[in-house]
């Protein structure tokens, strides 16, 4: 049933009030939470954006449930919604090793230079180094591992770098058990800078026409990129999260998107980022170009590795735009420093109750 209107419900324990948002919890399993694996979406919704979309009030504790085409409607003019703009490699291989003919299978997860990739490869204890192999597929080519490092990632060295997008096939997360019989549907309609291994999943809602409605509503679209790791599957080990290492991943900020943000920053219109993954470049990049007077940002690119974590102080972004998140991740913690451990939390597991669909192909969040 497409819901028409807002349902209401508060989770604070007073709306009057504005949530108590000073507990900053510090141990791992604070991010933990219950969830059905009947809850774990395994095909994308038709079309796009009429997925679900829980609404929290930052302020109140307020959230409503809506469809995520009425995101329109929490948007005002001047307001900037800042967009992950990369595309998803055709990032898993399968090939052979030409001494014994045995299969294997080799996962991208960053270029290191022309030519060299680190790769997660599968059998992994058949992959060392000096190992040749030969990558299936129309024109597959030849490759070599060069390195074999204690983390279980490989650097590979490819003959023809430019056959792996034609040979390759677009990986999907690993809870995802269900073929995607249109490859694109992983993909966000605005994609356009061939770099991640995951998509940034919170543009997945968008569509063009959504994109249109937000134009003419006042709101102006920035594009930034961030090119994203396996970092976003891997859940949090350590007790304390800040033991743990956040692998960088390549960004860009070019000059048109910076000139928009500084605009909306001097005027004091709103920013909103669809993802964690613009989350953190516009963090980083603020705290980059930070002066006594605030920030002003510059057109730019490198290795992010910020780790946001409960306490953390914002500069940059206002609202969020953001899909459900694996218990003990660092996109969830993300959230919470954005919005309050308890109280998404609470949110989450208000979702939880009303069947909402969770991770890459599951329902959205807009946190204001």
């Amino acid at each position: 049933m497409i819901l028409q209107g807002p349902c209401l419900s508060t989770i604070a324990e007073d709306s009057r009030r504005p949530y108590n948002r000073s507990r900053t919890p510090l141990n791992t399993s604070d991010f933990d939470y219950p969830l059905s694996q009947e809850l774990i979406a395994q095909t994308p919704v038709e079309p796009r954006d009429h997925s679900r979309l829980l609404v929290v009030h930052r302020a109140t504790g307020l959230v409503e449930h809506r469809r995520f085409y009425h995101l329109v409607d929490y948007l005002q003019a001047g307001d900037v919604l800042v967009f992950n703009d990369s595309r998803v490699l055709r990032a898993r291989l399968h090939g052979r090793r030409q001494d014994t003919g045995t299969r294997v299978e080799l996962l991208l997860v960053r270029r290191v230079e022309a030519g060299v990739w680190e790769c997660l490869g599968k059998p992994g204890r058949r992959l060392k180094s000096g190992v040749r192999l030969t990558i299936e597929g129309d024109g597959g080519p030849e490759a070599e591992v060069v390195e074999d490092r204690s983390d279980g990632v490989r650097l590979v060295r490819f003959a023809d770098e430019a056959a792996l997008e034609r040979v390759g096939e677009v990986p999907l997360p690993p809870y995802i058990h269900e073929s995607l019989g249109n490859p694109e549907r992983y993909q966000t309609v605005y994609s356009r800078v061939l770099g991640s291994v995951a998509a940034p999943t919170a543009g997945l809602h968008f569509t063009p026409e959504l994109l249109e409605r937000c134009r003419e509503r006042g709101v102006e679209l920035a594009f930034v990129t961030l090119h994203i790791g396996l970092d976003t599957f891997r859940p949090v080990q350590e007790e304390d999260p800040r033991e743990h290492k956040l692998h960088t991943e390549y960004f860009e900020l070019g000059a048109e998107a910076a000139a928009t943000l500084n605009r909306a920053k001097q005027e004091g219109r709103r920013i909103i980022a669809v993802g964690t993954t613009s989350v953190r470049v516009l963090e980083q990049a603020a705290q980059r170009f930070a002066t006594a007077e605030g920030w002003r940002l510059e057109p730019s690119s490198g290795w992010v590795g910020l780790f946001i974590l409960p306490g953390y102080r914002f500069q940059a972004v206002d609202a969020l735009v953001t899909n459900f998140h694996l218990p003990r991740s660092t996109l969830l913690m993300l959230v919470c420093a954005f919005a309050g451990h308890d109280l998404v939390l609470r949110a989450y597991a208000e979702a939880v109750r009303e069947g909402y669909r969770f991770y890459s192909f599951g329902d959205g969040m807009l946190i204001v």
